[in-house]
């Protein structure tokens, strides 16, 4: 289901915030060179392998963010998302600037920040939720290391696709949603407020109750309101994850 925001909210007003690190870019494939039929072929250039580890920026406070590299502020990222320090993907760098992720709406939003009002480093993890399969696939230094069934939305109420990252890690509002809530900076596109709540944001918890818990079963179910659902086993497996870690979320062959 759509984690509420005021359940949030009363989760990370009685915990620690968490520092941690997040996602970065990928490369496109080098083109085959052409040679000529008299020559000996050239070595084709297979595609660069994915990215094994993934940039990250904390800010240093509030920070002005720009449409391009230089151009004037057009907004504000905040030090902080529901109490918790902001940590964000870095999907693109040029000298002296990066491109970052944002976790508010509209889903995909990004800005470009000045390199000198963060504080960069990398994670070795990446999630890829794949609504075909109903599973959640962990990567650590680009190798597959968990593989769980999920419980993904329904037809009315789907989760949406993208480019995204875990934003904190926050208690659970009751036992059903199991051991931690993992937030992510995904926003429903059906659901824009959850229970009068003025948001209704993407999040991986438990399966809510034992009945959903036995759908999941081993091979995922679409059941939720947008939320990724996990068995409470596998959840707890995910206590490695860093806030800013990258979670795609595709449907289909990847």
């Amino acid at each position: 289901m759509v984690v509420r925001r005021g359940a949030v909210l009363m989760a990370v007003a009685a915990m620690t915030c968490l520092v941690a690190a997040g996602c970065g870019t990928r490369q496109s494939p080098v083109a085959a060179p052409h040679h000529h039929p008299h020559h000996h072929p050239a070595v084709v250039a297979s595609a660069p392998a994915a990215p094994t580890t993934f940039l990250v920026a904390s800010t240093h406070g509030d920070i002005p963010g720009s449409p391009a590299p230089g151009a004037p502020q057009n907004q504000m990222v905040p030090a902080t998302w529901y109490g918790y320090p902001t940590i964000l993907p870095v999907i693109n760098t040029v000298p002296s600037w990066v491109e970052v992720r944002l976790a508010q709406r509209p889903n995909g939003s990004t800005t470009w920040v000045p390199q000198s009002d963060v504080t960069l480093s990398v994670t070795p993890f990446h999630l890829v939720l794949n609504l075909s399969t109903e599973h959640l696939v962990v990567y650590k230094d680009g190798q597959e290391i968990m593989n769980f069934p999920a419980g993904i939305g329904t037809p009315s109420d789907p989760t949406v696709t993208g480019n995204y990252f875990v934003t904190m890690t926050v208690a659970p509002p009751d036992p059903g949603y199991g051991p931690f809530v993992l937030v992510t900076s995904a926003h429903s596109d059906s659901i824009t407020d959850w229970a009068a709540s003025g948001d209704a944001i993407i999040a991986i918890h438990g399966p809510i109750t034992s009945y959903d818990d036995s759908r999941i079963g081993a091979t995922g179910a679409a059941i939720s309101h947008g939320c990724i659902r996990l068995h409470d086993a596998d959840l707890a497996q995910l206590s490695v994850i860093p806030a800013g870690t990258p979670l795609d979320i595709v449907s289909g062959q990847v």
